[in-house]
């Protein structure tokens, strides 16, 4: 091992304590102590752990050297970074927070080389310089590990929404309802689509009123969305009547010139619930007078 790492390992495992303290101090003064979001204690454990890996990480390396986070040396230090990163995301840390708090350790570090080194102004120099280096990269690896968190968090939240947003409701034995509001892109409308026609499968379905009457706007993606859902539910053995068609909405399909063959459509839910029942009771009523086989034939027809 290079004697800048040797030096650097000594210094690390002479003084640990005393820098781990002035780590939580500094911590502190820079405000990312947030005792309002995690206990202290928690917070201690995780620099001392973080710091003692570290320890091991220089010992194992030439810090006079590029510095490489995915060499082997590194991965028990980073895999430590990931969880506490990953423990202040969920409570709520900044990104700014979470940086500060890897490079407010370059303060004890410092003072704990200038205390070691002050005869040696060459090595005190070289030592701070290969310390601050290591930080900086430990701080950008937290910051890139927040952002990919984030953005988990976020991409998981957005379609528990459109989970949420897109629930299939069942007005009547072998009737479900699926309530459209808001926009209507493609990844929506495949989420539309998969709910549905599980729904279907679940609850032994016969139709399923797709209500659009809270969406603002139908263009010719919005209208090619509900013909391939309509022809799903078809291939499903059930039927699909689109309701919710108001007359701007009307005009705006033929303008567009969007043709919905074999859909049946209404104005209002409670149309398309009414229609559902008469097809219903028909079709009761033919299996009743006819059999079986009349009553497939009107299932059907309508």
């Amino acid at each position: 091992m290079p004697n800048s790492s040797k030096n650097l390992d000594a210094l690390l495992r002479r003084r640990f304590d005393s820098i781990l303290n002035a780590w939580i101090a500094a911590q502190s003064s820079e405000g990312v102590l947030r005792r309002d979001l995690m206990r202290e204690s928690e917070i201690r454990q995780q620099s001392r752990a973080i710091l003692d890996a570290l320890a091991t990480s220089v010992s194992r390396v030439d810090i006079n050297e590029r510095i490489d986070l995915d060499a082997d040396e590194w991965a028990d230090l980073k895999q430590l970074l990931k969880e506490a990163t990953d423990r202040r995301v969920e409570r709520g840390f900044t990104p700014s927070e979470m940086a500060t708090f890897i490079l407010s350790l370059k303060q004890p570090f410092f003072e704990g080389l200038t205390n070691e080194l002050a005869d040696s102004p060459a090595d005190l120099l070289r030592q701070a310089w290969s310390i601050s280096r290591i930080l900086d990269q430990l701080g950008l690896y937290t910051n890139e590990v927040y952002i990919a968190e984030r953005e988990e968090i976020i991409q998981r939240q957005q379609t528990e929404m459109m989970e949420l947003s897109t629930p299939v409701v069942q007005l009547w034995d072998k009737i479900l309802a699926l309530p459209l509001i808001g926009t209507l892109d493609s990844v929506r409308a495949q989420m539309v689509m998969e709910n549905l026609l599980q729904a279907i499968v679940d609850r032994g379905a016969e139709f399923a009123i797709v209500d659009i009457t809270g969406v603002p706007t139908v263009d010719t993606l919005v209208a090619q969305h509900l013909l391939k859902t309509a022809a799903a539910v078809r291939l499903m053995g059930a039927h699909c009547i689109i309701s919710g068609i108001r007359p701007q909405i009307a005009q705006t399909i033929v303008h567009l010139g969007v043709e919905l063959p074999q859909v049946v459509t209404k104005s209002d839910i409670q149309s398309a619930l009414a229609h559902a029942l008469r097809q219903m009771q028909a079709q009761s009523y033919a299996q009743t007078q006819h059999g079986p086989l009349f009553a497939e034939l009107g299932h059907h027809r309508g």
